[in-house]
């Protein structure tokens, strides 16, 4: 498929990359949990239970650690190497979560760069290709869902 990308400036990532990386693990954690509660079953995720998980937005300097849990997804600190490492531009992310893109073709293209222990790659990848429809839903990412939600979240932990 054909997009037209957008990559954010790089001054603006040379900025984010200085930025402590747990609060915004934090709330990718938190997004993870809204976003796939309803359409990933945990069982499908056990592989990757206890796993560090890295997700490096490459245009925007963002660095986005996580373990996975049988509760859900949980921040973790950048301090110790990931066990799997998934690089790629903000855009491109973004057509992965749409579903205008697919990995293989991001990854054959080298767009999508993947480290670390590529049987975990493979799980992480087949568990989000066997969702149906785009991860995201526009609606409940708004503000005042995702605040409230949150808000739950924190409360239940």
């Amino acid at each position: 498929m054909s997009h037209t990308a957008f990559t954010f400036p790089r001054a603006l990532g040379r900025l984010i990359e200085r930025l402590p990386t747990w609060p915004t693990s934090f709330t990718f954690s938190c997004i993870l949990d809204l976003a796939l509660r309803q359409v990933i079953k945990r069982r499908d995720l056990q592989a990757l239970y206890g796993k560090r998980v890295a997700i490096h937005v490459t245009d925007i300097g963002l660095n986005l650690y996580f373990t996975v849990k049988s509760d859900g997804f949980s921040a973790a600190s950048g301090n110790v190497t990931p066990d799997l490492a998934i690089s790629a531009t903000a855009h491109d992310f973004y057509l992965l979560a749409m579903r205008k893109e697919d990995s293989d073709t991001l990854f054959f293209n080298r767009r999508l760069v993947v480290e670390g222990d590529t049987e975990l790659g493979l799980v992480a990848k087949n568990t989000l290709d066997a969702i149906e429809n785009p991860m995201l839903d526009i609606e409940r990412m708004l503000p005042k869902h995702l605040l409230a939600q949150m808000k739950n979240l924190l409360w239940a932990r």
